[in-house]
């Protein structure tokens, strides 16, 4: 009965396939209309599997598919029409156009269901501008030199870590995962510091693994597959931060104490708020704030894991630089006096920022910003964005274009006689644009400064160089091929001896 039902069934289910799949493709190709890109894709998954597979050799093409002119390329993926953008004056346009009726930033092509709700990078209009007037106080002088401070115990702890491992031993090592670690407790000690016990840290360590793996798989949302894990690690992740909230929230409420971390900073101007007599600002309990602070770890746990590693990588291929680097280190700070790198010595060192800078527009680390189109959007005089496409942005493609010689890394583009950062200031969109900007820009190149200066000071290094070592991998920020694979040795008598005191 089943099978009879089943074999009269067939034929009109085999139709309203091979229709879906026509009108599938014919939509593809309505939204597409004369742009580059592949003509046909495979019907329901398009292209994913590229992308999943090889994810370098998919965007290179895409970017290579677009050209100089029009600038712009098409492509499909799990349902989505897709729209990558080379052109930096177009990406402009994006960037300058987040709001309700033009574009959605998402951070990640299924990022709304990867990340949960409460994240900054959806908001938009008063909403956005009132978190980010909260967020103000964490990346004033003062908050930033406390950073600084956290920051340089947790290098220190790290490189001597390295090196005490392989003391006597002649193997290299791939730091990916040494830098990623290192990452991970900078992240936890400045934005949350003491309110995280060494269990909470350890299950924080997991869960981010997690959140990561399922960042580069395809988006099945069920148990046992790699996405739902990760959308599930970041539920409890953002969990977490919000413990920690409120945590920092009673004890900045007490007054009695100074700010520790950015989370002290933050509750410290909510607090102040209150107690003035004022309603809390909107979007200040404790779960929104928790999923506000795991923007700021993605945003900066795995975009400064790929800047530390290219800082390594190139200053290895490039020796007249480390040789710069380590006498303006040398000069302005000393590892025998035990004492912290200040801020003053920090901006001293022009030079070192120059490096850190051009390490960033050499590879930035998030080379693409997706949006999601909520209209149709006329993007040029030719082509209008169809709505609910996924738009593209290539902060990399940008950072090529009208720098003097931009395939050549040069940290002095940067300096105060050729200013290339204000000539070019449109084509340098590695912390992004428009009111999206990233919120911890210096903080973030603090951090790789005090890092490359701290490294190179302290650390020799050499890199093993293989076929293909240079080579982009996405993991999800671009890293090196190879990992960074180095050998390190010491290079002073004796490491400082910090104190906060």
């Amino acid at each position: 009965m089943i099978f009879s039902a089943f074999a009269y069934l067939a034929p009109y289910i085999t139709s309203a396939l091979l229709l879906f799949l026509l009108l599938e493709q014919l939509s593809y190709l309505i939204k597409k209309r004369n742009l580059p890109g592949p003509l046909f894709v495979p019907p329901i998954i398009g292209n994913a599997i590229s992308l999943v597979r090889d994810p370098t050799s998919f965007w290179y093409k895409q970017s290579a598919t677009a050209g100089t002119s029009p600038g712009l390329s098409a492509n499909y993926l799990v349902g989505r029409f897709i729209l990558y953008i080379r052109d930096t004056e177009l990406s402009h346009q994006v960037f300058s156009n987040v709001r309700p009726d033009a574009f959605h930033l998402v951070g990640h092509p299924f990022g709304k269901k990867l990340f949960g709700d409460h994240n900054l990078i959806y908001m938009f209009g008063e909403d956005h501008k009132s978190v980010r007037r909260q967020l103000a106080p964490n990346f004033t002088p003062k908050a930033l030199s406390t950073y600084t401070a956290l920051q340089q115990l947790v290098i220190l702890r790290h490189i001597r870590r390295w090196e005490e491992t392989l003391s006597g031993v002649t193997r290299p090592v791939v730091l990916r995962n040494l830098v990623r670690e290192l990452n991970l407790e900078t992240s936890q000690t400045v934005f949350v510091g003491p309110y995280l016990d060494k269990e909470a840290r350890d299950r924080f360590r997991t869960d981010y693994n997690l959140f990561n793996l399922g960042s580069m798989a395809l988006p099945v949302d069920l148990p046992g597959f790699a996405f739902g894990e990760a959308r599930r690690a970041v539920t409890r992740l953002a969990e977490t931060l919000a413990v920690c909230a409120g945590k920092s929230k009673a004890r900045m409420v007490a007054g009695e104490e100074e700010p520790t971390c950015l989370i002290d900073f933050w509750m410290q101007a909510i607090t102040a708020e209150t107690n003035s007599g004022n309603p809390p600002p909107p979007h200040s309990g404790d779960g929104e704030i928790g999923g506000f602070l795991f923007d700021f770890l993605f945003a900066a746990q795995d975009a400064s894991t790929s800047s530390l590693l290219w800082a390594v990588a190139l200053l290895d291929s490039e020796p007249e630089v480390l040789r710069r680097v380590r006498e303006e280190v040398a000069r302005v700070w000393s590892h025998e006096s035990d004492a912290l790198i200040t801020d003053e010595q920090l901006a001293e060192m022009k030079y070192t920022r120059a490096v850190a800078r051009e390490v960033v527009r050499f590879r930035p680390p998030a080379t693409m910003v997706p949006h999601v189109a909520a209209r149709d959007f006329p993007l040029t005089a030719s082509y209008t964005v169809p709505k609910g496409t996924i738009v593209f942005p290539s902060v990399y493609d940008s950072s090529f274009q009208g720098f003097t010689e931009p395939d050549r890394f040069d940290p002095d583009r940067f300096s105060d006689a050729r200013k290339e950062d204000q000539v070019f200031k449109r084509n340098f969109l590695a912390f992004g644009w428009g009111p999206h900007q990233c919120v911890g820009q210096r903080y973030a190149l603090n951090h790789l400064v005090l890092f490359i200066a701290m490294f190179s000071s302290l650390l020799d290094f050499k890199r093993v160089r293989s076929d293909g070592c240079d080579e982009i991998v996405y993991c999800p920020t671009i890293s090196p091929k190879d990992g960074c694979t180095v050998f390190l040795s010491r290079r002073v008598a004796a490491y400082p001896n910090f104190s906060l005191n």
